[in-house]
């Protein structure tokens, strides 16, 4: 399953799945071109390996890249400073470690 995670101004939009199996997270990027239908692109994070690109520039592709990794930064980085303010963890090492886990 997909879940939203951008919307651009020029109508690009990012999606991300969940953790999948293998430890990635993978990040679908499509925009709509009156040429070519769409141009999209995948993106399985944490080693930012880019596959299945068609119709983005390089130069593009390395803009995506920057906005999700700030992005998921930033996440992550508020999921952290959330469960250390709640008291939850006592250290928090990463994004999964910063969600409580339902029993």
């Amino acid at each position: 399953m997909m879940f939203p995670f951008l919307t651009l101004d020029d109508g690009t939009e990012i999606v991300h799945s969940e953790k999948l199996e293998n430890g990635r997270v993978k990040f679908y990027i499509e925009r709509p071109d009156e040429k070519d239908c769409f141009h999209h692109a995948t993106c399985y994070l944490p080693d930012y390996e880019w596959t299945d690109n068609y119709g983005f520039t390089p130069d593009e592709i390395q803009n995506f890249q920057q906005i999700i990794s700030i992005a998921t930064y930033r996440d992550y980085e508020g999921l952290k400073a959330t469960a250390l303010q709640q008291k939850r963890f006592e250290y928090v090492t990463s994004c999964e470690d910063a969600i409580p886990q339902i029993e």
